[in-house]
């Protein structure tokens, strides 16, 4: 039997609809305890939400953690769309990881306390850091990982998830009124 080639942009996108592995998120005592954003409690950032969808849309495991990704983001001055992005390009948005590390940071081998805590870490890393300070988002996924293809997959999940990096965060209760903009 002959194989055609396939395209490794569609076999990108087949393991992202894959059907999702069954995750298990403990809780470790040393963890750093999560800041959740100052707002109504009807209320959510517009871009938790956007991230939210996109990870319902992919099915993946990680979508009650948007909150994080943005607070981790906007902590370390981080676009809001990148950690999500690298994290659907080396877990599959949560399906397929270890050692708590969503990202491949160092190879997958570092391990991370919780999920959650990787999140916080690396961000602090990409946003902190000598290397990674000063940087834009394109400088930091070509250090990230040298591979010429890896930013540009990477900035195509960004752009997925919203074409704008400089979405203002809009606070929207249930209804979808409009309830504060943040610059």
């Amino acid at each position: 039997m002959r194989f055609q080639k396939v395209p490794k942009q569609l076999v990108v996108a087949a393991g992202l609809l894959a059907v999702p592995a069954t995750i298990q998120f403990e809780q470790a005592a040393n963890a750093r305890p999560v800041s959740k954003p100052k707002v109504d409690s009807e209320s959510e950032d517009i871009r938790t939400a956007r991230l939210r969808q996109f990870f319902n849309a992919l099915h993946c495991p990680i979508q009650e953690m948007a909150g994080d990704f943005v607070q981790a983001a906007d902590d370390n001055r981080l676009d809001w769309r990148l950690l999500p992005s690298i994290s659907v390009i080396e877990s599959g948005g949560g399906k397929v990881f270890r050692n708590n590390n969503l990202f491949g940071w160092d190879n997958g081998d570092t391990p991370f306390p919780t999920v959650r805590a990787g999140i916080h870490q690396v961000a602090n890393k990409l946003g902190r850091s000598l290397l990674y300070r000063n940087v834009d988002s394109l400088g930091k996924l070509r250090f990230y990982n040298p591979n010429p293809d890896y930013a540009v997959k990477v900035a195509a999940v960004m752009d997925t998830i919203s074409p704008s990096r400089n979405l203002v965060p809009i606070h929207l209760n249930r209804r979808g009124t409009v309830l504060m903009a943040v610059n």
